[in-house]
């Protein structure tokens, strides 16, 4: 039998703490939620290699857990404190929400799929508020948001999503075309945004943020 807390600790020493992830409540958090709750069923000894995990996303969307290095990354660069809204973008089975949520922050979950936004609902409880709706469109009625987290790859920039920060929020994404795709920090500041690239990742590209035919990234 697996010993998961062994594992959660190993994924913490062995894959964050070497990936430059060394904010202390962050490390704490992916070593307290539970990632094993989040993956499908019967996948469980999966739950801590240093991979994404594709979810199974009905209709062929493409959902995932991002590679825990990389979404520990992505959650110390959005900063992410107790008492701040944060959003979570394609939540899939909700597991990023739930770490959020574990640093103290009030989120909210937003899934298109109604299968996917139910087993959140499910895994979740009370941690946070599912919605579900088109992940393009954000939750324009539980905004404005502190922070944003978007749970796969973009090839456009999220604009309804970036109106829906607060000043001064922040949104962390993958954004670029497969091999060559960054991760990108967006802080709002009055009507402007500024973006600067952290450190190269890749993840399943979301259909509701890819290019246009003949669109030049």
């Amino acid at each position: 039998m697996i010993d998961y807390a062994q594992a959660r600790r190993m994924m913490v020493d062995c894959q964050l703490r070497t990936f430059d992830v060394n904010d202390n409540t962050v490390l704490d958090a992916f070593d307290t939620v539970p990632r094993e709750a989040f993956v499908p069923k019967g996948r469980e000894a999966f739950a801590y290699i240093d991979q994404t995990l594709n979810l199974d996303a009905p209709g062929g969307e493409a959902r995932c857990l991002p590679a825990p290095m990389v979404l520990a990354r992505m959650i110390q660069a959005a900063r992410v404190r107790p008492g701040i809204s944060a959003l979570d973008v394609a939540s899939g089975t909700g597991y990023a929400a739930a770490i959020m949520a574990q640093l103290g922050a009030q989120v909210t979950a937003l899934e298109s799929s109604p299968d996917l936004a139910a087993e959140a609902r499910t895994r979740l409880g009370t941690t946070a508020e599912v919605v579900e709706g088109p992940i393009a469109a954000g939750a324009p009625k539980q905004a404005p948001f502190d922070v944003i987290l978007i749970n796969g790859r973009v090839e456009v920039r999220p604009q309804a999503l970036l109106e829906q920060l607060r000043d001064d929020g922040r949104l962390v994404c993958v954004m670029g075309p497969h091999r060559n795709a960054k991760v990108m920090l967006f802080v709002r500041a009055g009507d402007a945004f500024g973006a600067r690239p952290l450190f190269d990742a890749s993840l399943p590209g979301l259909d509701a943020f890819a290019a246009e035919a003949g669109f030049a990234f």
